[in-house]
């Protein structure tokens, strides 16, 4: 089992890994079938994030398979460069193995390491499991989101979460 940054040879591995999570959980933002990025758009993404210093993925990388991500999506603009967006998956198959904590700890070296101050993420007030994560890593709920989705026909409520280097 290997964590590392991503690479565009990883383009079909990722594009699937993003597939399957969003048909396996409804705690990804997409719902099955809703993600129609093409195997080359993901590969400009992929490149787009390896050229930019405060965007990152890192995937773990079992047996020549992608089975977990994490992604970083620095700021845009020089008054938020220093913050960045995560998103996180695993599949279910390979949770329970710590491999959230070790996809977060990752992504703070790399934040450390490209003056990132700020790591933010939204998650479902449902997902006991990801909070519980997310806490043991240092996030904290910064705000609460009412109605935030619409996810198999009923609103679901969102916790803003931060963590501060």
């Amino acid at each position: 089992m290997e964590i590392r940054e991503i690479r565009t040879s990883d383009v079909e591995g990722f594009l699937n890994l993003r597939q399957y999570l969003d048909r396996e959980t409804h705690f990804m933002m997409l719902e099955p079938g809703e993600c129609k990025t093409t195997v080359t758009e993901q590969k400009q993404e992929i490149e787009q994030v390896i050229a930019t210093p405060n965007h990152a993925i890192f995937v773990v990388e079992v047996e020549g398979g992608l089975v977990g991500y994490i992604r970083a999506t620095g700021g845009a603009y020089n008054r938020n460069r220093h913050c960045a967006s995560i998103v996180v998956g695993v599949l279910q198959v390979f949770t329970g193995l710590g491999l959230g904590k070790r996809l977060f700890v990752q992504v703070d070296e790399w934040a450390q390491e490209n003056q990132i101050l700020r790591l933010e993420l939204t998650v479902m007030v449902s997902n006991h499991a990801a909070l519980a994560v997310y806490h043991r890593m240092g996030f904290e709920i910064e705000g609460f989101r009412r109605q935030a989705l619409l996810v198999e026909g009923k609103y679901v409520d969102e916790y803003y979460m931060a963590k501060i280097f």
